[in-house]
């Protein structure tokens, strides 16, 4: 079976577009995308967007906006996916699935969210359909409630971690400074992020402001294709792995202080591609609030449960770590448009490994990343370990 690899990819800004809708967002990034891999629109097999909607947008379908962004793809067979946060990374394996499966030898992934048209509020109603509803709507605070309860129980069970949530947040937002493409370039100090002001005002205690991601317009594109056309391109980052587990969407039902899902995502991730940890150069990981990246710390290994905050204390996921984690910035710093975010986070890493990544976060010769995308409060789960082929 031949496996399919990315060949080629383009981001747009994260943050507060002046683009109107997700078709105008696409339309940023798929000729780039196309351009950036050395192949035509003729050549493109198959389409497949990640747009989580649910209320941003009355315009859905949007698996045919593609062809609306570019003409030339119109007629080209188009899926749209969604699966929460993990939206993104779900349109990503779906074409992976769809290379590997033999039906088609390019395809096109495309993620995107325009957000910010909307007032908060609404904003907030609208995430709120990626928890369960039944029993978690009417949490104050909406997401970031659900987050603030689970770094309740968190803090309960190992004691306040509030630091180390600060930490996370400082780090992130420095990466991010070198990051073109992220919403927001202004630095952060630890006292900053650690300090509860008018600027940094509790959210859902004990979250703060500074714990949060942001609501963020954006796109990413993609160009898949099977090894034989990949070999003729100018360059090829392989999936050493991929692995979605899934884990019970009500929180009631399970332990929320330990990611079960992300954790069984990372081991099977690791051991499908023969690697340890110890191996990993680079992480990308999913931080829609710093408590988030902190129970991922123990999820992938890094940590035994109630150590992740020695982690980030001791330096390991820093810039100059043993391994570096969200070197882009990170949900918190780069933003979080729903759709593209998986699709960002892959192109981040694959970055890093084809060596063309930003001036000031490429790492030196990275050779297996890690992506960890998921969707909810680690219900979808997406692990990838990237590799550079050439």
């Amino acid at each position: 079976m031949s496996k399919a690899q990315i060949v080629g990819w383009a981001h747009s800004k994260f943050g507060k577009s002046s683009a109107p809708d997700t078709e105008h967002l696409m339309a940023e990034v798929i000729a780039p995308a196309l351009e950036h891999a050395g192949v035509s629109a003729a050549d493109i097999d198959g389409i497949f967007v990640g747009v989580m909607n649910n209320g941003f947008s009355k315009q859905d379908f949007q698996g045919a906006l593609a062809g609306m962004a570019m003409p030339e793809l119109g007629m080209t067979p188009a899926v749209r996916m969604e699966n929460a946060c993990a939206t993104g990374s779900a349109a990503l394996y779906s074409a992976l699935d769809f290379i590997e499966s033999g039906r088609g030898k390019i395809a096109l992934v495309v993620g995107a969210e325009k957000m910010t048209a909307l007032p908060t509020v609404e904003v907030g109603d609208i995430l709120l359909g990626a928890c369960y509803r039944t029993e978690e709507a009417e949490v104050t605070g909406g997401f970031a409630g659900l987050f603030g309860q689970i770094a309740q129980q968190y803090f309960q069970k190992y004691g306040d971690c509030s630091d180390a949530l600060a930490m996370i947040a400082a780090k992130n937002h420095a990466n991010g400074m070198h990051n073109p493409f992220a919403h927001m370039h202004k630095p952060f100090t630890f006292e900053d992020c650690n300090t509860v002001s008018d600027r940094n005002p509790y959210v859902a205690p004990p979250l703060r402001r500074t714990d949060c991601s942001l609501v963020s317009d954006g796109a990413a594109a993609m160009i898949v294709a099977s090894e034989d056309v990949a070999a003729d391109l100018h360059r090829a980052i392989a999936f050493r792995s991929r692995t979605h587990t899934n884990d019970v969407l009500a929180m009631s039902r399970r332990d929320v202080t330990t990611f079960d899902g992300a954790r069984r995502a990372w081991a099977a991730s690791l051991e499908d591609a023969g690697l340890t940890l110890d191996d990993m150069d680079l992480v990308e990981t999913h931080d829609c609030f710093t408590v988030a990246e902190l129970l991922e710390y123990e999820a992938m290994g890094l940590a035994a449960p109630g150590k992740g905050a020695d982690v980030i204390r001791d330096g390991t996921t820093t810039r100059e770590g043993r391994l570096p984690v969200n070197l882009s910035g990170g949900l918190k710093s780069k933003g979080h448009p729903i759709g593209a975010t998986g699709v960002s986070m892959h192109i981040m890493a694959a970055m890093q490994l084809a060596g063309e990544a930003p001036e000031g976060i490429q790492a030196k010769e990275p050779t297996f990343a890690g992506v960890f995308n998921m969707g909810g409060a680690a219900v979808a789960n997406y692990m990838s370990v990237l590799e550079r082929v050439k």
